[in-house]
């Protein structure tokens, strides 16, 4: 079954965007996943094609009225489940994108304006996901990115698939330094280690650097990662 993704905005002209270069726009044309957009205007009911209006109880911007994006979700006829991209959503990671690319696919909503009815998210079961603790425009640049976080991990799209094993956030961890020739550069040498040819202490210094990265960078995914391994070696102490 092909990956399919139906992405509901009102500029549906930013889409596919960066998504038909590189490997997610080899693997579009190699049939590997299916785009849909959907322009939410088609479903307004009035001359001008609003999907907004102003809140009630009064406040900044305006507001995509429930009405509306509830037909265009109807007649978008996506597969579940629907997301919308919000800031206030549950944080997008690895292995969120890893269930999703192992799922049918997404139906994206990307909000605009001030917000969206509260009404026609619990309506319909939507799910919020954030890319992070900052706002946009529009949810087009995250639909976009989730998009291609998940493309990436289909079937066939990266020629290697075992690379996607080394990658950051993959077994817990940020991904290790990475170097290529020249061997000198301005003075600075590969480490020693890398062009040892002993693959053993190749993968040892690797692993190292990696636990280096994650507990001088990101100290939350730090403790979560040594929260497992504390974990794991319980579960091994109560099977001894």
């Amino acid at each position: 079954m092909t990956w399919r993704t139906t992405v509901l905005t009102i500029f549906p002209e930013m889409l596919p965007g960066p998504l038909a270069y590189s490997l997610a726009g080899r693997a579009l044309r190699a049939g590997l996943w299916r785009l849909e957009t959907v322009d939410i205007r088609d479903f307004a009911r009035d001359k001008h094609r609003s999907v907004d209006d102003a809140p009630f109880g009064g406040g900044p911007g305006m507001v995509m009225r429930p009405d509306v994006l509830d037909a265009a979700i109807a007649g978008a006829d996506g597969v579940e489940p629907v997301i919308l991209l919000s800031p206030r959503g549950e944080p997008l990671n690895q292995r969120r994108g890893s269930t999703l690319a192992a799922g049918p696919g997404v139906t994206l909503i990307c909000g605009r304006f001030g917000g969206i009815d509260e009404r026609v998210l619990e309506a319909r079961g939507i799910t919020e996901l954030s890319l992070g603790d900052f706002v946009l425009s529009g949810g087009e640049p995250a639909a976009i990115a989730l998009i291609d976080a998940c493309v990436r991990l289909l079937p066939g799209v990266v020629g290697r698939a075992e690379a996607l094993a080394e990658e950051s956030f993959a077994k817990g961890l940020l991904e290790y330094p990475q170097y290529t020739r020249p061997q000198l550069w301005q003075g600075r040498a590969v480490p020693e280690v890398l062009v040892s040819g002993d693959h053993r202490r190749v993968r040892e210094w690797r692993r190292s650097a990696a636990e280096r990265l994650t507990r001088e960078r990101r100290p939350d995914l730090w403790e979560r990662y040594l929260a497992r391994h504390r974990a794991g070696e319980k579960d091994r102490e109560v099977e001894g």
